[in-house]
Parts: structure tokens; sequence; C-alpha cells
């Protein structure tokens, strides 16, 4: 990629199944297994939970892939068996499990891989270099990317940060969270999620904290590092990169009007 281009940006809410959404995001009367046709029309990616907590059938990934427009993207969050064990090295089989599971079925239409690990697991450097061996670089002949989800302080380390970008792994970014704030860049990719929707808001954030993530993403793409996002390691070199942003948690029922909203913004 030039450095007179600038990487896409992706903007989406986790998952596409939720009650409360329908007649605010999703028009009153519209059929429920039309809810992802529709939500691909106003988005332009979406994050996938169910992965975390079991498989799916192949004919879903397929019909997913069929029911979403050309450039669409899903992300998938990876399978809980893989990453909620005492020893990461050891994840082999349930990594490999995944990737034969019918996920390549989305095509083209696959996005980045989260790999979340709860709040409660601490760095382990040899241990997680194991596990980033362990990632498969490419599946049936398709490149792949992959994400990791920390949620300890332990992981806000330069040695961290210096592994994923050795690996090309992006950490994801956890915005307006509870939890540890990484921000450096690592891999061709940005993954970020932010959580802080508010119930007074009609768009879940206000318009400045709106701009803010909006310029924090077209800055990604044109290879700078946000500013008020401080980094843990050295300033990257400035190389565009794709951006995947989902709005997730805090007022969930407000998620898909600020991802609209920051769609709107980030048009060129």
């Amino acid at each position: 990629m030039g450095k007179d281009k600038q990487g896409t940006i992706r903007i989406g809410i986790g998952g596409w199944t939720y009650e409360p959404w329908r007649g605010v995001f999703y028009p009153a009367g519209l059929a429920q297994k039309r809810e992802l046709e529709h939500a691909g029309s106003k988005l332009t990616s979406i994050e996938v939970n169910g992965t975390y907590y079991g498989s799916q059938k192949p004919e879903s990934f397929a019909k997913w892939h069929d029911e979403t427009p050309e450039h669409f993207v899903f992300s998938l969050k990876a399978p809980r068996f893989a990453t909620n064990r005492k020893v990461l090295a050891e994840a082999g089989q349930s990594i490999e499990r995944f990737f034969t599971s019918g996920v390549m079925e989305l095509k083209d239409k696959l996005g980045p891989i989260n790999w979340q690990f709860m709040a409660t697991k601490k760095f382990d450097a040899q241990d997680f270099e194991a596990f980033l061996k362990l990632l498969p670089a490419s599946h049936e002949g398709r490149q792949l990317r992959h994400a990791v989800e920390v949620r300890h302080e332990s992981f806000r380390h330069p040695d961290f940060i210096a592994m994923l970008s050795a690996y090309g792994v992006a950490p994801v970014v956890a915005g307006d969270a509870e939890y540890p704030q990484i921000a450096d860049p690592t891999a061709p990719f940005v993954y970020a999620r932010i959580m802080g929707t508010t119930e007074g808001e009609a768009l879940g954030y206000s318009e400045a904290a709106l701009d803010g993530w909006a310029d924090r993403a077209r800055g990604w793409a044109q290879g700078d590092v946000p500013e008020d996002l401080p980094l843990i390691g050295p300033k990257p070199e400035a190389t565009p990169r794709d951006v995947y942003l989902y709005v997730i948690s805090g007022h969930k029922v407000s998620n898909p009007q600020a991802a609209m909203a920051l769609i709107e913004r980030v048009k060129p």
C-alpha cells in the first residue's frame, strides 16, 4: 500500500440479533430472517460473538456471506476453548478445529479473528509467544488477520508490544472501557472496540465523542497515531492501516446509531 493511499475503515456492532433493536434499528415488522440483510445495508462490518461460545455450522457462514453486501466483513470472536486455559501453548487443537469448522465459507468476507482473554489472564511472555506461534498466517490459501484482546494490566509492557509487532498481530484497543488501554499499532490493521455508549445520548455518544473516534479512525487509516492514545512501545512507522471499529457493550440499544454516525463521519 503506497503512502499516497490509506487503509479501509469498517465500522459496525457486535452481532445483529438483539430484541431491543427491533423497531429502533430494525424497522417495525421486519422479518427476523432479514435482520442481517438490513444490518448489512447500514453498517460495513459486524463482530460475531457466537463463535466464542461454540461452533457454528458451515451453512450458517455461507448464509451470512450471501446475505451481506459485496465489501461487508465479519470479524469473529475465536472460541473460548483456545484462550481460557492455563497453558496457552496447548491450544493448538482448539485453534485448528476452529479454522476447519466452516469459517472459511465466509470467503473474502472473513475479517480479523479476535482472540479474547479473561481479565485474570496475566502476561507470561514465553507462553504467550507460544500461543502466537500457533496462529496460522493463512488457511486454505486465504490470508488471516489476528487480534488479541487482553484485559490484564500486566500486558501493558514494551515486551508485549514488541512481540505483537514481530508476529503482525494487533492488540484490541479497548475504548472508553475499564480495561487497560493498549493502542500501539503492531499490525497492518487496527482493531478497536469502543464501549462507552450511554442512555442519555440519542446517538449513544456525544457529537464530540463521535468526532473524536472518527478522527482516530481516519488517522489510523492514514498511518498516523492518535495523540490522545498513549503508546507503550516506540512510535511505529507511519504506515496506512485498515481499521475495524466496533461499538460494543455500553447502552447496547444505541450502538447501531453510534456506528452509523461514525460511518457518516469517515466518508471521504
